[in-house]
């Protein structure tokens, strides 16, 4: 077993199983809590239910810096109902009552998770039966420490790429890549509404991995079934968040889980459609 493999191994395990098939991964993203607290878990299954291959559960935070208005908004709303990180954890381990194989990535930003201290909470998401973390505003270069603890736990440290990461730096963050590597299709925030260039994003992404020891997944300005499948054709699996919480949004608590259903049909659809073959 690969040393990637070792640490999220749901995670090793679904990809491995999307490669043999041939198939795309469908990764949608959520803000737990959001629209009401009682719809997170039903909307996770749903999810699943509708073709999702992985979760990204966003961690509500006061300062989500990298997200757009959508999702921020979402997350001010779920923090007003009180969906800490607690409350996060506990609501993947109801998630894991009825679902242990999808894999889950937790979302977020650094301070929640720095205050509690990185063994501590390395060893309560893995408890909870988390896969991954992302954090947006943890530097790679000073991420040893949480890299550790998380890899201690069998959790992967999730890593961000962009369309300004250069080639040194693409080493680096290859050589440390857990689980998957996130590419960010286009500079700015979630949800940003400028047009997203896919044939620059295209060539970054076969740059990207042609070096990655890990599967490479691409998000930001995913918007719908036509742009997932365009995305698809390059990466590894597409991450649709902002146009998700919106539609949710829209339905309202208590609808919400059949909204997200029938906003990833589609998706799943189209990336099953246009698949070209192998995604190795």
């Amino acid at each position: 077993m690969s040393a990637a493999a070792e640490v999220a191994p749901r995670i090793a395990r679904r990809f491995a199983a999307l490669r043999a098939a041939g198939r795309k991964a469908l990764v949608p993203f959520i803000t737990a809590g959001d629209p009401g607290l009682d719809d997170t878990v039903p909307v996770m299954h749903a999810m699943v239910g509708a073709g999702a291959d992985a979760i990204e559960l966003g961690v509500p935070f006061s300062d989500p810096m990298a997200d757009g208005p959508t999702i921020q908004r979402s997350s001010e709303r779920a923090l007003a109902r009180g969906a800490g990180m607690a409350w996060v954890l506990e609501r993947v381990r109801e998630f894991r009552r009825r679902d242990d194989d999808t894999p889950v990535t937790l979302m977020g930003y650094l301070n929640p998770i720095e205050i509690r201290g990185a063994e501590t909470f390395a060893a309560a998401a893995a408890d909870a039966g988390v896969d991954g973390v992302l954090l947006v505003d943890l530097p790679p270069e000073e991420a040893a420490e949480f890299r550790d603890a998380f890899s201690a736990h069998g959790v992967a440290l999730v890593l961000l790429a962009s369309p300004t990461t250069d080639p040194a730096r693409l080493e680096m963050l290859c050589g440390l890549a857990q689980g998957y590597l996130y590419y960010v299709s286009m500079a700015g925030v979630t949800g940003d509404p400028a047009r997203l260039d896919t044939a620059a994003a295209a060539a970054h992404l076969r740059a990207i991995r042609a070096r990655s020891p890990v599967p490479v997944v691409v998000g930001f300005g995913i918007q719908d079934a036509a742009s997932a499948a365009a995305m698809a054709v390059d990466a590894d699996g597409v991450v649709v968040g902002s146009a998700l919480v919106k539609a949710m949004d829209a339905a309202g608590s208590g609808l919400a889980a059949a909204a997200a259903a029938d906003f990833l049909a589609p998706l799943r659809r189209a990336l099953d459609a246009g698949a070209p073959g192998s995604v190795g």
